[in-house]
């Protein structure tokens, strides 16, 4: 990926954000055989807790992450660096959002590439990550649903199921998100994203609530 000083995105909570807020993450390898892809969640790790990686992470980037025991030995996993690269808000750019020019259309994202070694974790190890993926994605539902319910069913398929940890050796993050134009014109397209209609003109229809909240962050720090 391009690493542009404009767009890097080094803020440690910020990244640890992206993680928690979008954990459908894509983890590649390049083993002896060629490249291998899969599609997996994702958490950020918790220091110091269930005497598992004491300190690890320092208030980092370290995660925790599962997939299908098959799928981790075509990776090689714990053999070689990977990276896993989580993807935030992103969407096409109009310059029908800008009204100044000239300019042409363009892709504005946020993502974060992670390089490491994984630790292939055990079995008790990946019954903790079953748990606390689990956990996570379950924290904001009315009624958050737990293993305890099916714990004969998923002891059943947990030795089918590989965890990791990964420690981040290099962690590149980018935001893309109009840096480069002038404040008012990076504002026509927040509104736009917003479906907001600014001075006139109605949005387009080309709405992304998300990634508008992305690109209000960085031009209104602190926000």
């Amino acid at each position: 990926m391009l690493e542009q000083p404009i767009y890097a995105l080094n803020d440690p909570v910020r990244l640890r954000e992206l993680v928690a807020g979008h954990g459908w993450a894509t983890l590649v390898s390049a083993t002896g055989r060629g490249p291998v892809v899969s599609h997996l969640p994702v958490v950020p790790d918790r220091d110091g807790q269930d005497g598992e990686g004491e300190g690890a992470s320092g208030g980092g980037l370290t995660i925790v992450g599962h997939l299908a025991a098959a799928d981790a030995e075509l990776h090689e996993l714990g053999a070689h660096d990977v990276v896993v690269i989580v993807e935030g808000p992103h969407g096409y750019i109009s310059p029908g959002h800008y009204r100044a020019g000239p300019y042409v259309p363009t892709w504005n994202f946020v993502v974060a590439h992670l390089h490491g070694r994984p630790e292939v974790l055990d079995a008790a190890g990946t019954w903790r990550v079953l748990e606390r993926t689990v956990a996570h994605f379950e924290a904001d539902r009315p009624e958050p649903w737990t293993l305890d319910g099916v714990l004969d069913y998923a002891h059943g398929l947990a030795p089918h199921v590989t965890g990791f940890r990964l420690r981040p050796t290099r962690v590149v993050g980018k935001h893309k998100l109009s840096q480069d134009k002038p404040y008012e014109v990076a504002r026509r397209v927040v509104a736009g994203l917003s479906g907001e209609g600014t001075g006139g003109v109605e949005s387009s229809g080309s709405g992304n609530a998300a990634l508008a909240a992305a690109m209000r962050r960085v031009l209104v720090p602190g926000d």
